[in-house]
């Protein structure tokens, strides 16, 4: 092996190496039996970052107008609480959040159907946990999801 082809692989990482190799990994969400664009597809994670963002400036507000009105800080703190009765709320009875849903995404059971409720807490809380929002698998799917076996996807 060349000296050139060895620097490259290295620093295209382990799937670029792996996919030289003859490794296929398929696009994400093929190994749910999703669909590769469209609806029903893996959601992007730029929309679901987007729909994050969304969430948490409406709880922010909430927390602020209703709970603690001038603590920045107690505001701040009281959004968790609030950003997980919204996701359990949302996410069990219409399939998404408000910023899910004005992004066009939502929130389904590995299955295909609604996700059921205690698996709709459980994602929630670990949401709220953050650390398990930010490790995901080769389907950029989050280890919250994951361990609620849900998939973000597009709704249309």
């Amino acid at each position: 092996m060349d000296n050139r082809q060895a620097i490259g692989s290295w620093l295209s990482g382990p799937r670029a190496a792996a996919e030289e190799m003859g490794a296929d990994f398929g696009y994400r969400g093929e190994r749910l039996g999703l669909p590769q664009e469209g609806p029903g597809s893996i959601a992007p994670l730029g929309r679901r970052f987007g729909a994050l963002f969304i969430d948490w400036t409406l709880c922010l507000v909430i927390a602020y107008g209703l709970i603690a009105p001038g603590d920045q800080t107690r505001a701040g703190n009281w959004a968790i609480v609030v950003l997980f009765v919204l996701s359990v709320l949302t996410v069990g009875t219409i399939g998404s959040t408000p910023g899910k849903r004005l992004l066009g995404l939502r929130v389904i059971s590995v299955d295909g159907e609604r996700l059921p409720f205690l698996r709709v807490w459980l994602r929630s809380m670990l949401l709220c946990l953050a650390i398990p929002a930010l490790i995901w698998d080769r389907d950029g799917r989050g280890l919250h999801d994951r361990l609620s076996r849900a998939v973000q996807v597009r709704s249309g």
